[in-house]
């Protein structure tokens, strides 16, 4: 595995988080035992985030100023995603203000308690381990009060999903962190006349800080060019591994080479994100359908026609979530009442259904000659369709919707497209009026998984609005 290759995979970010404990001075004062009686909780509960997926940064048990900004200086120092707090019992958020209000990190309040039940017939003396819960009412509202963004999820850690929820709102931290101030490479300049999707790399540096490197064919001459036969052979073994072949051996060199170029000049660009507009093809630069592919599974997020904005999300929710890919609403289906998605040839083979075949494309729109490029279906089950649609006045909405990727055709001649069928949550007429409506573009992507709430999360903290299909 090529250097290059191993900086990419480090992309993928596992979500970090702080876990802030939050107690009462006043209890050690008069019952200086009693915090004792909460190890095994506070244990369980990071236990319960690491099996989640989260690595967990503990600090000690916080009563007063001073140790909420040692924490909070610690997970600063430890580069945690966000701040989640666990009220052990009542706390006086006047105590953890200055902390959580002088620091960038998100802050996630986790309303849990010890215990399941607390009926009618509790035992007095389990109010102590429970009641931690008006201290997060205390925290909030005064964190509202001086307009310091939070977000909360509440439940019994074992008998809710309060704690796999509170994981993924970390990953809409973490989406919201590597979508601002992203960098996006473009390769020609964006569509003519497709205008849904179309910002100016201006107004995208003014909002979200990301930053857009414009290059053409000639600009990648040199990376191209500078590409061995070693690495070619070495990247076409490995996709006779990954893939089923089925192409001429030079459409597969000539793709290969052309994809490593790019991958040369996106590396040296530090960028996130990739856009290629397949009209700036030329007779030396092929469309790097393949390396857009692939660039997917390691993080690289990608997006067609010059549309940087939807690449930049693409990467930024790769990177948070995994299992994710460019793709377009393209027909509807509706006898079935489903919708047909789909794209040239850009699709993430780590979603796939099934060992991805590795194709020659027709190719007619510029000289370039044939490209290489991947087919297979998305994995059947839960997914969220994620659109970010630009708005009036330098606005951005992020529209979301639950969907279910149906089983893959049965059909041999389909099998040579990037495909999936989708059921909407409603109707298929309905989805499409109520999508249009809100202004949804026609480039999105495609999360594997149930994730609208945590994307709620990611749209609230890069500053978008956020809408949901249901």
């Amino acid at each position: 595995m090529t250097h290059n290759k191993c900086r990419e995979k480090d992309m993928f970010r596992k979500p970090k988080v702080g876990l802030l404990l939050l107690y009462i001075k006043l209890y050690d004062d008069v019952l200086p035992k009693t915090r004792d009686d909460f190890k095994g909780f506070m244990s369980d509960v990071a236990a319960r985030l690491e099996r989640e997926g989260a690595g967990v940064v503990r600090a000690g048990i916080c009563c007063v100023d001073k140790e909420f900004r040692k924490a909070v200086s610690m997970f600063e120092k430890e580069n945690v995603d966000a701040i989640v707090t666990l009220h052990l019992a009542y706390s006086p958020s006047e105590e953890a203000l200055p902390a959580l209000s002088s620091t960038k990190l998100p802050v996630l309040m986790l309303d849990t308690t010890m215990d399941y039940s607390y009926g009618r017939d509790v035992d007095p003396a389990r109010l102590m381990y429970n009641h931690g819960i008006h201290g997060v009412q205390d925290l909030a509202s005064l964190l509202r009060r001086n307009e310091i963004p939070y977000e909360i999820t509440a439940g019994h850690v074992e008998h809710s999903q309060v704690i796999r929820r509170a994981v993924d709102m970390v990953r809409g931290f973490t989406a919201a962190s590597e979508f601002k101030n992203s960098r996006v490479v473009r390769v020609g300049e964006g569509f003519s006349g497709m205008g849904d999707f179309h910002v100016s790399p201006k107004v995208l540096r003014k909002v979200f800080g990301i930053k857009v490197i414009q290059a053409g064919p000639a600009d990648l001459a040199s990376h191209v060019a500078g590409v061995t036969e070693r690495e070619i052979a070495a990247e076409m073994e490995e996709n006779g591994s990954l893939y089923e072949v089925r192409l001429p051996e030079e459409t597969h060199r000539q793709s290969v080479q052309t994809g490593l170029g790019l991958r040369r000049f996106i590396n040296e660009q530090r960028a996130g994100a990739v856009s290629v507009n397949f009209l700036a093809t030329e007779k030396n630069f092929p469309m790097p359908f393949l390396e857009a592919a692939k660039g997917m599974e390691r993080g690289i997020g990608y997006a067609g026609e010059g549309d940087v904005l939807t690449a930049a999300l693409v990467g930024a929710l790769i990177r948070a979530y995994g299992d994710t890919t460019f793709t377009e609403i393209f027909c509807p289906d509706w006898k079935g009442d489903t919708l047909f998605l789909s794209h040239m040839g850009e699709i993430n083979p780590a979603i796939a259904a099934q060992k991805p075949l590795l194709l020659v494309k027709d190719f007619p729109y510029t000289e370039a000659p044939d490209p290489a490029y991947l087919s297979c279906a998305i994995k059947p089950g839960p997914a969220t369709l994620v659109n970010l649609s630009p708005g009036p006045n330098e606005s951005f909405r992020l529209i979301v919707s639950r969907v279910e990727v149906l089983e893959d055709t049965k059909r041999e001649d389909l099998k040579e497209t990037v495909r999936a069928w989708i059921k909407p949550p409603v109707p298929v007429a309905e989805f499409l009026e109520r999508y249009s409506r809100l202004g949804g573009t026609h480039h999105s992507a495609i999360v594997l998984g149930e994730h609208a709430e945590s994307l709620g999360v990611f749209a609230r903290a890069a500053g978008m609005e956020f809408c949901v299909v249901e």
